[in-house]
């Protein structure tokens, strides 16, 4: 017995359903290339996806993992996180194994993002999952003329019981920029991160491996390429400003991002770029 790849409709996208023969599942939405879903096998759901999202195309799906590009946030004169969130995306690859299934999405530059970024690109998503792994791969490249700089994220959003009692392990003496307190840079001096209050920092230079302790599991984070790590909650005032997600969503949520934000990556013609994350179920 093989991996499978079904193609299927997810609220009324149409989305992969990827499958291992141990029990492993993940949805990925051709709509932005999100990863909307992942079930490690014999474990429980690791990714949060609002119950009130909206999955009609006109705005971004709140959860899952979606990609910013060329815009991390507000960094920058383009929408907020970027343009590739919000469009279709094509199928290119699916391969399957006897303990894998890999599936890569692909889209490039159209007049749309050309009038808001004039810029020649194209973009992959690669998503495998094995039993206890998911692995998300961004690839960029610049197949104008003229050189571009961008950042970008995978804005992983991670599914928590209570996020109070989580912890995450790894970022102890890496400096961050604190964009909940006016953007100071701080040092991170606690063995693990908790989250008590609303949370949006970026840390700089993380090449360790990160641990989120959640009750009776755990999950292993690799990231690969991308030089930051991004922690996001919003905590309750501003949860409730959100229209897509419930009052109460933030307690069920950590959002821990793969980005390049800190500085732009500055891509010549003709070259590449990726960067990877990696979730181990433990």
């Amino acid at each position: 017995m093989t991996a499978s790849i079904e193609t299927r409709t997810f609220h009324d996208q149409p989305a992969l359903v990827l499958r291992t023969p141990g029990g492993a599942q993940a949805v990925v939405s051709l709509f932005g290339a999100q990863v909307l879903s992942w079930t490690p096998a014999g474990g429980s759901e690791w990714l949060y996806l609002s119950p009130q999202a909206r999955h009609d195309g006109s705005t971004a799906i709140r959860g899952g993992i979606p990609v910013c590009f060329p815009q991390f946030a507000t960094l920058g004169k383009l929408p907020k996180h970027g343009l590739v969130r919000t469009r279709p995306w094509s199928l290119g690859e699916q391969r399957s194994g006897d303990d894998f299934a890999l599936v890569t999405l692909t889209t490039s530059e159209d007049d749309a993002s050309y009038a808001a970024w004039p810029q020649r690109f194209s973009a992959e998503v690669t998503v495998i999952i094995e039993n206890e792994r998911l692995g998300v791969e961004f690839e960029v490249e610049n197949t104008g003329h003229a050189s571009f700089a961008f950042t970008a994220a995978l804005h992983t959003y991670l599914r928590v019981r209570e996020v109070e009692n989580a912890r995450l392990e790894g970022l102890h003496g890496h400096e961050y920029r604190d964009a909940a307190d006016n953007d100071r840079i701080k040092r991170d001096s606690g063995e693990a991160l908790v989250v008590e209050a609303e949370t949006d920092r970026v840390y700089h230079d993380v090449q360790r491996p990160l641990l989120l302790r959640d009750g009776w599991r755990s999950l292993g984070i690799n990231v690969e390429g991308f030089p930051d790590v991004v922690v996001w909650n919003p905590w309750e005032q501003r949860c409730a400003q959100l229209p897509d997600m419930p009052a109460n969503g933030f307690r069920h949520m950590l959002c821990v991002e793969a980005a390049a934000a800190r500085r732009r990556i500055e891509l010549d013609a003709g070259e590449q770029w990726y960067g990877r994350q990696t979730l181990i179920a433990l």
